[in-house]
């Protein structure tokens, strides 16, 4: 007498027959390895552009170096980084559009670093999620993509005229600063948003408040992230040129500016004044004018590197 089937000898039945049908009709394991060459094909050629298109900058920034070092490598010297301009071409220097560069530098580090961190950080952990938060959002994002000639002419009605600052280092550093705000902004906000909430969780629960929680657990761990934001977009504001010809940075300054208050002019818009002569010696001036700002460029990025490897390893 046969025994009647189980449900456990009916299931593996079942599952021995569907196995056994999709093997004999061949469909799947058919049309599998064609996707499998198709996606492994796909995933090559999107790997060979992501590398085409890194060796286009690469290149063009090579080819931009070796042009500008082959026209202003004979023009860079000792003497040119410390003489001041001059109407005569085997004369003139930068020094004073050097040091009026790292003056707009520091003052609108001064000014930016701490406002845009303490805007992040309310936004992120303070600010409740509301129409007015989400407005504030949008107009920071916004901001961030407006040309910088619209922040040189708000510089010019604001803290040239109105706050009647005249045309000084601290109007061009003020006005600097408005154009790199946004950008430290939202830099910030993903560092802090980076931050897994299980470490506020953890520090609210030990008994921490919500400042030291702030202060102890979370700007430590996302300092890395705001310091790199920050100093690329000092890295931005040193090359610009066209807010500081509204504020009224002058192309000829034969002095050191001493005080906040001085008038001055940074590298941009010597090199500018250099490249409009028709003159070839003060073409090569200019050459030399980008080396030494490509040079700070790269101070600049190098050290936006070594704070966030030197945070990196303190946090590890």
């Amino acid at each position: 007498m046969k025994r009647p089937a189980t449900g456990a000898n009916r299931g593996v039945g079942g599952v021995s027959g569907g196995a056994a049908g999709v093997g004999r009709g061949g469909a799947a394991p058919g049309n599998f390895r064609p996707r499998l060459r198709y996606r492994r094909t796909l995933g090559f050629v999107f790997a060979a552009a992501c590398f085409a298109a890194t060796l286009v900058g690469l290149i063009s920034l090579a080819v931009l170096l070796v042009d500008v070092w082959g026209d202003g490598a004979d023009a860079l010297s000792w003497r040119f980084i410390t003489s001041f301009p001059s109407r005569i071409a085997s004369r003139a220097g930068i020094l004073p559009a050097l040091v009026g560069s790292l003056w707009v530098l520091v003052l609108t580090a001064v000014f930016s670093f701490p406002i845009g961190v303490g805007t992040a950080i309310w936004l992120e952990e303070y600010a409740p999620r509301n129409r007015l938060t989400r407005l504030i959002q949008i107009n920071i994002s916004n901001l961030a993509g407006v040309p910088s000639i619209v922040y040189g002419i708000l510089g010019l009605a604001v803290f040239v005229r109105a706050v009647a600052l005249g045309r000084s280092v601290i109007s061009g550093s003020l006005t600097l600063t408005l154009l790199i705000l946004p950008v430290i902004i939202i830099a910030a906000q993903e560092a802090i948003r980076a931050v897994p909430n299980s470490i506020r969780m953890g520090a609210l629960a030990l008994g921490a408040t919500r400042w030291q929680t702030i202060r102890h657990q979370v700007l430590p761990i996302a300092m890395p992230g705001i310091l790199t934001g920050t100093i690329l977009a000092l890295s931005r504001a040193v090359g610009e040129a066209a807010p500081l010809l509204l504020v009224g940075a002058v192309a000829f300054v034969p002095f050191l500016p001493k005080s906040p208050t001085d008038s001055f002019t940074v590298l941009p818009i010597q090199i500018y004044n250099w490249i409009s002569r028709p003159q070839g010696e003060f073409h090569a001036l200019a050459a030399a004018g980008i080396i030494v700002l490509l040079v700070v460029l790269l101070v600049l990025n190098a050290a936006a590197i070594l704070l966030r490897n030197r945070y990196s390893k303190r946090l590890q």
